[in-house]
C-alpha cells in the first residue's frame, strides 16, 4: 500500500512521532459547505447522494480541497447497514431518519441476517474505491459504521430517540432478542468495514453514538463486547501497512479504561472529559482523538483559537498519540471560515518535546 504523502493522522493513531498534530472533523463533509449543498441539491435527496458513488466522493473530497486536513473520511451514513437489511429507511426533512419496518417482533429479529457488502452495499464500496483514488494518496482515507448498539437503536425504535423506549424495554425484558439483534450487527459490521479496507479505506472508526445512554454493566454487555468482537475481526494488515481503527463512544468517558483496552488503535472522545486526565488513565495504550465542543466553532476565531490551544495543551508534551478533532459531529450551522481559524490554530501550534 502506498503511504500518503501526509501520513501524520496515520502516524498519530500508531502513537508514531509526527509533523504536527493531525486533525480532522466528525461531519467535515456536510450541510455546513455551500459546496455540499449544492451537491445534495443535484442529488435531489440524501439517500440518492448517498448511493451515489461519484456524488459520495465528490462530497468526500469537499472539505480536503478546501481546509488543510490531515484525513479525508468517506461520505456516507451509518444506517446503511440496517437500510440493507430490508428494514426500508428513508429521511424525513426535520425529522431525521425513518424505518418503515422496525424490529418490534421476535420473528422479524430472527429472521435478521447480515448482508454481502459487495453485493448489498456495492454502491459504498464503489465510492470508497474512488475517493481512495481521487486523493492520489494526498492524506489518507478514513471509512466507518454505526457500532452493533448503536445501530440496534435506529433498528428497533425506528428512527431518533430521547427514551430509547423500545430498545430499553427489549434490553430489560427480552435481552435474548437485543443479543441477536447485536450478534446480527456485529457480523454485518465486521464485513463492512473488511470490505472498506479491501476497497481502500486506511483506517477504520466505529460511531457507538449512544452507548453512553447505558449504565455501566449494560455498556460493557450490551455495547462494548460487540465491539470488541468487531476488531478482533478486522483485517488489520493491508498490503503491508497496519490500518488502525478508532472506537467512539459519545458519553464514553467513564469507561475510558474499559475501551482502551478492546482492541483498538484510538480512542475517540467527547468534550466532556479533559483530554490530559484522559492520557493519563489510558497511558501508553491507545492514542487519543478529540475533544473540541462543536459549539465553541460558534464563536469568534480569536476564541476558537484560545479553545482549541487549550484542548492542545490539556494534552500536554510530545508530539505523539494525539489527532485533534471535535468531541462530536460539526453543526450544519458552523460558519466555515471558522473552521478554517480552527484548522490554522492546530497547525500551527508546537507542542514541548
Amino acid at each position: 500500500m502506498t503511504k500518503p504523502r501526509n501520513d501524520n493522522f496515520l502516524r498519530a493513531l500508531l502513537k508514531e512521532p509526527t509533523d504536527h498534530t493531525p486533525l480532522w472533523l466528525m461531519r467535515q463533509a456536510g450541510r455546513y459547505l455551500p459546496e455540499y449543498r449544492e451537491t445534495r441539491l443535484r442529488a435531489g435527496d440524501f439517500l440518492t447522494l448517498c448511493r451515489s458513488p461519484d456524488m459520495a466522493c465528490e462530497a468526500t473530497l469537499q472539505p480536503i480541497a478546501r481546509y488543510n486536513l490531515d484525513a479525508a473520511i468517506l461520505f456516507s451514513d451509518i444506517l446503511t447497514i440496517p437500510d440493507a437489511m430490508g428494514l426500508g429507511l428513508r429521511f424525513e426533512t426535520g425529522e431525521g431518519p425513518r424505518f418503515e419496518r422496525p424490529l418490534r417482533e421476535e420473528w422479524a429479529i430472527n429472521d435478521l441476517s447480515a448482508p454481502d457488502p459487495f453485493d448489498h452495499l456495492r454502491y459504498v464500496m464503489d465510492a470508497v474505491a474512488a475517493a481512495r483514488k481521487a486523493l492520489d494518496n494526498a492524506v489518507p482515507l478514513i471509512g466507518f459504521s454505526g457500532s452493533p448498539f448503536t445501530l440496534a437503536c435506529y433498528m428497533v425504535e425506528g428512527g431518533g430517540s430521547r427514551d430509547f423506549r423500545h430498545l430499553k424495554s427489549l434490553l430489560y425484558s427480552r435481552p435474548d432478542l437485543l443479543h441477536r439483534i447485536l450478534a446480527v450487527n456485529a457480523q454485518a459490521v465486521t464485513a463492512y468495514l473488511n470490505a472498506q479496507i479491501e476497497s481502500g479505506a486506511q483506517a477504520v472508526m466505529l460511531f457507538d453514538t449512544w452507548g453512553g445512554a447505558l449504565t455501566e454493566a449494560a455498556y460493557a454487555e450490551f455495547s462494548l463486547a460487540y465491539m470488541r468482537q468487531i476488531l478482533a475481526g478486522l483485517h488489520r494488515i493491508r498490503e503491508g501497512a497496519r490500518i488502525p481503527a478508532i472506537v467512539f463512544t459519545k458519553g464514553g468517558g467513564l469507561w475510558l479504561e474499559q475501551i482502551a483496552a478492546s482492541g483498538a488503535d484510538g480512542v475517540g472522545l467527547d468534550w466532556t472529559i479533559d483530554l490530559g486526565a484522559a492520557r493519563r488513565r489510558v497511558g501508553e495504550k491507545v492514542a487519543l482523538q478529540g475533544n473540541l465542543d462543536p459549539g465553541v466553532l460558534f464563536a469568534p476565531p480569536e476564541i476558537i483559537a484560545t479553545e482549541a490551544r487549550k484542548v492542545l495543551e490539556a494534552f500536554g508534551p510530545g508530539n505523539t498519540g494525539h489527532v485533534f478533532n471535535l468531541g462530536h459531529g460539526i453543526s450544519q450551522f458552523t460558519p466555515p471560515e471558522h473552521v478554517a481559524a480552527l484548522v490554522e490554530t492546530v497547525h500551527g501550534y508546537r507542542r514541548q518535546a
